[in-house]
């Protein structure tokens, strides 16, 4: 099982912080097109990975027991 954290604009549109998914062996890249179609996520291509708390490639795969968090880009002023 993989836990996925959503931050900012897409916890927002996914209407909660985090998922639990079996995707072991799984790239990155795999979940985020499994999650865009799934349930709808825009934008989801655009955002910075982390897995377990190190930032990554979307080449990275992952095992289970991972946590993988999708950080979409901010501004503010």
């Amino acid at each position: 099982m993989i836990k996925v954290l959503f931050f900012a604009r897409l916890q927002e549109e996914f209407g909660r912080e985090s998922l639990d998914v079996e995707s072991d062996g799984w790239t990155i890249e795999e979940l985020k097109k499994w999650l865009s179609h799934e349930y709808h996520l825009s934008g989801l291509a655009n955002t910075m990975s982390a897995l377990n708390e190190e930032f990554t490639e979307d080449s990275a795969v992952l095992s289970s027991g991972d946590t993988i968090a999708f950080i979409p880009p901010v501004s503010g002023g």
